[in-house]
């Protein structure tokens, strides 16, 4: 049992110290006041912005001073599209991030299973698809080659295809007879025998084997998470993903003083629930309004991704004719369930990656609007990596946020899905340009575990290169599609808050807001665009504290 003095520190620690940082380039947000030279904070408010004067003529008592050296000071980042209890727990599993070769993620493999001999099932992610042998997907026999005595599932970087071993089908009872009726696929060879990838739905023929895991394991893995969050910067995540399990975690974190970011969650919703969810997830919202810890929707998966023709498509893909990926949802059950939601005062986030996917999504946001009549009900649409050009306006139109990750469109990582879409359709790839001219919000984001990088940083350099860090391809892939840096800045930032309905409390630099402020080692307006990505987060301030200092 903690002693009184033990508890009096630890509450102690969760107030916010008064801190003056000074010497500063400070980009506040404020469209009126984009730049100031320092700041001070009180508790965990900021209140007051200006010159080094200015903050020296108050004469605050107890104030901690911070020269920033001339450095960038930023509003903290906030990911408005992450599964950060997913993403913790993947920390201690196999993760093949950046492994682009059969043998090196075979090496990868085989090295966890013998370093880990207690485990009865090897579990993993982050393979990409165009990294194996003429681009095709992975098969069970290449696991088998070093991994044959346990089950191995290991997860696309998307989480939208498996990637299993002869083990965990034969668990499974997946064989040549086996089939799957629900959204998604068994892949089999000619001859109809299982290849070893399940792509979405079917995938969960094999999850459901895998050992639970325990609440001890996913507070630790959180504990790892935020951590990780801390040092990239990271003081707000939109957790796109969750139910009251899930929620009941960050809630015990937050009692404890341990949570050092705020948390916004949307519930998983999927196809065939019943419109009484909607009901029931309002009242969950109802009794969560700590400033640490919020509900503030709902999130639907209208489609797939593109690499694996689950995305739904208006045309069919350029590689396999006849073939226009699928939605998850029919209209029908789509327009009654974001109707129902919207009535009970859910905010309504839906994945959709095809130009047929957004389409549609669209359509039922607009018959809710209808339905329900218009207001800021900030409907977003998660991912839009393709668009049909006559579907664009309707963001603006609507109010409906472009969210939106840059790490995704790495030009590093899209040779199968340009050839999937074919050179008629990448004009409208991840088309940030062309949305932000029509009038749209963009929220930016990083989908982690979902992504090749969960750091914001990277995220910023994608977006205003269209470029890989190592500069290739040359000029950068649709660069008609890059946005300016004040842009992606706001994606992360003040445009993050809007999409969480906060922008009266974070997002910008300003008398009143939350103190949660980042000091950037490298001023990303100011140096080379191509530099962003070397830039580092120097110190991490949240709810007015101190929580990293490199």
């Amino acid at each position: 049992m903690k002693t009184l003095a033990a508890l009096v520190l630890a509450a102690s620690a969760l107030q916010g110290e008064n801190i003056a940082i000074t010497n500063a380039r400070i980009w506040t947000g404020d469209p009126a006041r984009p730049w100031v030279q320092a700041l001070l904070t009180d508790g965990n408010r900021i209140a007051a912005v200006g010159t080094d004067l200015d903050i020296a003529r108050r004469r605050i008592q107890g104030v901690r001073f911070i020269d920033a050296g001339g450095r960038l000071v930023v509003p903290g980042f906030n990911d408005a599209h992450v599964h950060l209890l997913s993403g913790s727990l993947g920390m201690s599993n196999i993760d093949l991030t950046g492994i682009c070769t059969l043998p090196a993620m075979q090496a990868k493999i085989a090295e966890y299973a013998k370093a880990h001999p207690e485990k009865a099932w090897i579990t993993g992610r982050g393979w990409e698809y165009y990294c194996f042998p003429g681009q095709r997907l992975p098969t069970k026999e290449d696991i088998d080659a070093v991994v044959k005595d346990r089950p191995v599932f290991l997860s696309a970087y998307d989480g939208h295809t498996g990637w299993v071993n002869s083990k965990a089908l034969e668990r499974a009872d997946i064989n040549r007879a086996t089939r799957f009726s629900g959204y998604g696929e068994i892949v089999k060879d000619a001859a109809g025998n299982p290849t070893g990838s399940l792509k979405e739905g079917a995938q969960g023929l094999v999850r459901r084997l895998i050992p639970v895991t325990t609440r001890a394991e996913k507070l630790a893995a959180l504990r790892n998470g935020m951590k990780l969050a801390a040092r990239l910067g990271i003081t707000s995540i939109q957790n796109a993903s969750g139910d009251e399990d899930e929620l009941s975690l960050y809630d015990e974190l937050q009692r404890a003083g341990e949570l050092t970011l705020r948390v916004a969650m949307a519930f998983s919703v999927a196809p065939g629930a019943p419109l009484a969810r909607a009901v029931e997830i309002a009242k969950v919202k109802a009794a969560h309004k700590h400033p640490l810890v919020q509900v503030c929707g709902v999130k639907f998966g209208m489609d797939g991704v593109i690499e694996n023709y689950s995305a739904a498509m208006i045309e069919p893909y350029s590689d396999k004719p006849g073939e226009r990926g699928s939605t998850a949802w029919t209209a029908a059950q789509f327009h009654a369930m974001v109707a129902a939601c919207d009535r009970n005062g859910l905010q309504i986030y839906t994945h959709a990656i095809g130009d047929r996917g957004v389409r549609m999504t669209l359509d039922g946001y607009e018959h809710a609007l209808q339905t329900n009549g218009h207001h800021d009900a900030r409907f977003r649409i998660e991912h839009i990596e393709t668009v049909h050009p006559t579907d664009i306006p309707r963001f603006a139109k609507l109010g409906v946020l472009a969210s939106m990750e840059p790490i995704h469109a790495d030009p590093d990582g899209v040779n199968v899905w340009s050839k999937c879409v074919g050179e008629a359709r990448l004009p409208m790839a991840f088309a940030w340009r062309s949305l932000e001219k029509a009038g749209a919000r963009l929220v930016f984001s990083s989908d982690w575990p979902a992504s090749i990088s969960v750091d914001p940083i990277r995220g910023l350099h994608n977006a205003v290169n269209r470029r890989t860090t190592e500069g290739k391809p040359e000029g950068g892939w649709i660069p008609e599609q890059k946005v300016s840096m004040d842009t992606a800045l706001r994606g992360y930032t003040t445009q993050a808050a809007y999409a969480s309905f906060d922008e009266r409390t974070k997002g910008r630099l300003q008398p009143g807001m939350l103190a949660d402020l980042l000091i950037l080692s490298q001023d990303v307006f100011q140096i080379p665009p191509m530099d962003v990505h070397k830039t580092k987060v120097d110190v991490t301030i949240f709810d007015g504290r101190v929580i990293f200092n490199r």
